[in-house]
């Protein structure tokens, strides 16, 4: 466990379970929808910690989702609360039934709004230029009015939301985090010595920058990538329709979900940029000089605990190993 990182950053169950009983489904059904049939269930496959489920129940038109808090209990009731807090402000999903607390042997669970569209990823392999500039300047705008929200201090956020912990007590917080996740033993063996030296030298050459963002206070979603953005098309345009997956939000700064989203980003070849950042800039967001450096050492961050986390797949480890080489040698990403 890295010293700074709560429960909630770390994986518990290795893969979120893709089917449930019928009884125990009928069961999870009934506390929302007692006078209603279930029909049909189908799982969504690219949940990693939590399991989610699409329902069809009769005689409710259309769909509802099924999230199973998989990974902490204390997340079901942080993402209840957050949602509630930006629903009138944030596209998001409506949460139509929670049980924070579980039910027997289930963990909790919500019934969310089921939302259609699909994610700026699956759009982004379609390959339209137009329809991806339009949704990563939605997108943009949709980060702006995230980071409108903001708390009495930085630090992780739990149920209420509250602002809990810091990331690290102390000055340079972000360079000290990177040196608890370089001395893991799983970061050891994934990253080699030459490479964690350099890791080491880049991120403390930038802790007056990160040091500058340390006090920052706004709602940061924390997954802010393109699997977690599901757009429709109103009127001919691409727009954010739905932003999912609060589980990892913190108090902090907009630049770290800056980062996350243009994570894979080419500069050799731009697909998001510069669409999203003047999305975000002309919906009121703010980026320092360099903004763009600055965002990747931030994400490096995340990439670096990534890799402390025990039975990684190989090709996720190639992909974040590369991730954080391409930051350190200031190029493109290899993997997409």
């Amino acid at each position: 466990m890295i010293p700074g990182a709560p429960v909630q950053s770390r994986w518990l169950r290795a893969k979120p379970r893709r089917s449930l009983p019928a009884r125990v489904l009928e069961d999870i059904v009934g506390t929302a929808f007692p006078r209603c049939r279930l029909v049909d269930v189908q799982p969504f496959a690219d949940g990693f910690r939590n399991a989610n489920f699409r329902l069809r129940l009769d005689p409710i038109p259309g769909f509802v989702v099924l999230r199973i808090y998989e990974h902490d209990p204390s997340l079901c009731a942080k993402e209840v609360d957050l949602l509630n807090l930006i629903k009138y402000s944030v596209p998001v999903p409506a949460i139509i039934h929670a049980e924070p607390e579980g039910l027997n042997e289930i963990p909790p669970f919500v019934f969310m709004q089921y939302v259609e569209g699909i994610s700026l990823g699956e759009l982004k392999r379609k390959g339209d230029s137009s329809s991806i500039a339009q949704a990563a300047y939605s997108a943009g705008q949709t980060l702006a009015v995230i980071s409108r929200t903001t708390f009495t201090k930085s630090g992780w956020l739990g149920p209420g939301p509250a602002v809990g912990a810091p990331l690290l007590e102390g000055a340079n917080s972000g360079p000290r985090f990177v040196d608890l996740c370089l001395a893991s033993g799983n970061s050891q063996i994934y990253l080699g010595s030459e490479l964690t030296d350099q890791i080491h030298a880049l991120v403390w050459s930038y802790a007056p920058q990160l040091a500058a963002l340390d006090d920052e206070r706004c709602l940061v979603h924390g997954d802010f990538g393109k699997r977690n953005l599901f757009a429709q098309q109103v009127k001919g345009e691409w727009r954010v329709a739905a932003v999912l997956d609060w589980e990892f939000a913190i108090s902090g700064s907009p630049l770290t979900d800056v980062g996350h989203f243009l994570r894979y980003e080419c500069a050799s070849c731009p697909v998001a940029e510069p669409h999203f950042s003047e999305g975000y800039l002309h919906a009121g967001g703010r980026l320092p000089d360099e903004w763009r450096r600055q965002a990747r050492v931030l994400d490096l961050i995340a990439l670096c605990e990534s890799l402390t986390h025990d039975e990684l797949p190989s090709d996720v480890v190639a992909e974040l190993v590369d991730l954080v080489r391409a930051t350190v040698e200031n190029r493109d990403p290899r993997f997409d």
